[in-house]
């Protein structure tokens, strides 16, 4: 079972409403026992959303709210991806579309998409849900960090990959951050400590994700295991660098940057991200609110090797190394990861770390080239090169009497796939 640290977007947008300004306090004689830099309304604000994620406050979401949330406005003039004619135009049979919407709905979904060969073959809601929703992504936001610091390459606001992190936070000059590498914040080998489970206040875990300072709290306190990228582990952390990168090399908020160089290019619907305090930081780690079809675009986005409409928007080349794995993690990229070597159960944490955000893989992949962006309660987006083929899946936790299956879907909806005579299918995974 994926524990809440998976990923630090366990939020529903219900329940604790924190306000538009820092709350009353809520013990004014309790004082912040780690920092006395912040004022005291921060602290205060903090123990409310403590209390909120950790006090039983219903759902999978423990309470939590996103408050402030911040506008990332879409594309002005929205055009919707083309559709296949069902009985004309299909790819994919209709019993293989069928049951995977099947499996989709039982597991709790909110949008179920099938694209294939320039069309979408199926989009399906469930749940009160529809085109409209926006979906609280979990650790998709990775994904689009990665998106993001390509469109700032691009651009030229970035030098590389290899660029050192100091150039932009200036406080880690001459400190053991020192040799910290942009890619390093995309491949999860930034050397910080791991995602963990700790309930206490004075947790850095909780004061780097809930904290209204959260992105100073990484900054100056957050702790390095190990030398920058000497090890993969899976930090919420170490994703929630890029928004302070991107605002510093850009010198745009990372929100409107996320609006201006991905979403509009991508003619995607727009959301809301949430920023640790009003004014303040957003979460690049986590916590961004956008409709299934938009994150569906950030995996055509990929499968088109940055490419979209004729334009190229990441740098040639990029999206091929974001797929390449590490030497310490054989099953992730950069903020992805790749079918590789078959194994039963695998998660997200260092595979050194047992039971940890396990998901279950009961057969091979049926393409060996497929990759997937994969966030906390099952949000998927699966990619297949050689089957010009993706496939999205968003919603809520799946009951606990069904677990999930992360191979169900790809592989129900290759075995579906319409071949020409002759045609064979792709090299399955290893």
């Amino acid at each position: 079972m994926k524990s809440f640290f998976r990923c630090a977007l366990t939020i529903a947008i219900p329940v604790l409403a924190v306000g538009t300004i820092f709350a009353a306090p809520i013990n004014a004689a309790e004082k912040d026992p780690v920092s006395s830099k912040y004022p005291q309304e921060a602290y205060d604000l903090y123990l409310a959303r403590l209390d909120a994620m950790f006090g039983g406050g219903g759902g999978q979401n423990g309470g939590l709210r996103y408050d402030p949330l911040a506008d990332v406005p879409g594309a002005p003039s929205f055009e919707p991806l083309p559709q296949t004619n069902q009985s004309t135009e299909s790819t994919i049979t209709t019993d293989a579309l069928d049951a995977a919407e099947a499996y989709a709905a039982a597991h709790n979904s909110q949008a179920f998409m099938v694209w294939r060969k320039g069309k979408l073959e199926r989009e399906a809601y469930f749940n009160d849900a529809d085109a409209e929703t926006l979906i609280v992504g979990r650790s998709l936001a990775k994904p689009l960090t990665v998106i993001a610091v390509g469109r700032a390459i691009m651009e030229g606001h970035i030098d590389s990959l290899d660029q050192p992190v100091s150039d932009f936070i200036t406080e880690w000059k001459g400190t053991d951050r020192e040799s910290m590498l942009v890619r390093h914040l995309l491949d999860m080998r930034t050397g910080f400590l791991r995602q963990g489970f700790d309930p206490a206040p004075e947790s850095i875990l909780n004061r780097s994700y809930i904290h209204p300072y959260h992105d100073d709290v990484i900054i100056n306190e957050y702790p390095l295991t190990h030398e920058p990228g000497e090890r993969y582990d899976y930090s919420n952390a170490t994703s929630e660098m890029v928004a302070p990168l991107i605002e510093r090399a850009t010198g745009v908020r990372y929100g409107d940057w996320v609006s201006e160089q991905i979403l509009k290019p991508l003619g995607a619907k727009g959301g809301q991200v949430w920023l640790n305090r009003p004014d303040g930081t957003a979460h690049s780690g986590c916590c961004i609110l956008l409709p299934a079809g938009t994150f569906l675009r950030l995996g055509l986005l990929s499968l088109f090797d940055g490419m979209w409409g004729g334009v190229r928007l990441l740098p040639e080349g990029y999206v091929a190394e974001t797929r390449i794995a590490t030497p310490q993690n054989e099953w992730a990229g950069m903020g992805l990861y790749i079918a590789g070597r078959y194994t039963e159960e695998r998660g997200a944490a260092n595979p050194d770390v047992p039971k940890m955000n396990v998901a279950l893989h009961a057969e091979r992949y049926l393409a060996a080239d497929l990759y997937l962006y994969d966030g906390n309660a099952n949000q998927v987006v699966f990619i297949v090169p050689s089957e010009d083929l993706v496939i999205l899946r968003v919603g809520n936790q799946p009951p606990r009497d069904l677990p999930w299956d992360n191979t169900v879907l790809p592989n129900t909806i290759m075995r579906g796939i319409i071949r020409a005579p002759g045609e064979t299918p792709p090299t399955p995974q290893s």
